[in-house]
């Protein structure tokens, strides 16, 4: 009679078998122009076992994977916030918060922008009554009520919406070359994520409404003597000090 340990080896040999298929079979469909995009996601998703997506990376870092780590990933439109990327950050936000190995999560842009605001093309048709029907923007309320901390590492221009991800986030560190703003004045608009709430409570009304009422941009230093963020680094060292400091608030849970 064959052994219990035989079977599971040929069990382990079976799974072993189907993830080189499945692995196969998505290379063999990746096209020429994104096959190193796609290739650095399906290597993430069997390297921790989280699922890859459209909008962003995401992956687990830090010592023991304690730390959910988010890149904002629309390079070509400066990481600007549709709803597939707000999906996509909830969905992973889900994840990291079951997962009882995370204590802290950062999310992050490129050097070149955090997220330069929300996505204008997939808003400019929408009337007051579907904004007010439809929950505008409801969706993006999860990053503020995320139960575990999130740190906003910001590099570059983080404006509109962006700016209003950032706050919603525990912690804002910048790069140096960081930009915060509100420029929804200058398209006839507010801000309307809760920049008219949140930026008034960190910076002060003055300061809240020269930037609001006018457009204008604040840089990271500003930024910092204003209380908007905590610390200032090189565009280099920013994601690695926001990792210290995760991994920092993930030992004092434990």
């Amino acid at each position: 009679m064959l052994s219990s340990q035989y079977f599971n080896f040929q069990l382990q040999d079976c799974v072993t078998f189907c993830k080189n298929i499945m692995f196969s079979s998505v290379c063999k469909v990746l096209t020429r122009s994104n096959a190193t995009l796609r290739l650095t996601q399906v290597h993430r998703f069997y390297s921790n076992g989280l699922k890859s997506y459209e909008n962003i990376l995401a992956e687990k870092k830090g010592e023991n994977g304690c730390v959910g780590y988010i890149q904002l990933n629309r390079p070509k439109a400066l990481n600007a916030l549709c709803d597939a990327l707000i999906n996509d950050v909830n969905d992973a936000l889900n994840t990291f918060n079951a997962d009882n190995d995370v204590g802290c999560i950062i999310i992050t842009g490129s050097e070149r922008a955090f997220a330069a605001g929300a996505d204008i093309k997939e808003m400019q048709n929408k009337t007051f009554v579907d904004c007010a029907k439809g929950s505008f923007l409801e969706h993006w309320s999860a990053v503020a009520k995320n139960r575990k901390p999130i740190i906003a590492a910001v590099n570059g221009f983080a404006l509109g919406g962006g700016c209003e991800l950032a706050m919603m986030c525990d912690i804002i560190y910048a790069g140096d070359n960081a930009q915060f703003g509100q420029p929804e004045i200058l398209l006839g608009t507010i801000p309307g994520a809760g920049g008219t709430q949140r930026l008034p409570r960190v910076v002060g009304k003055s300061l809240a409404m020269e930037m609001v009422l006018t457009g204008d941009r604040i840089d990271a230093n500003t930024a910092l003597r204003a209380g908007l963020v905590s610390k200032v680094t090189s565009k280099e060292t920013l994601v690695d000090e926001a990792l210290k400091t995760a991994e920092k608030s993930q030992k004092t849970q434990n």
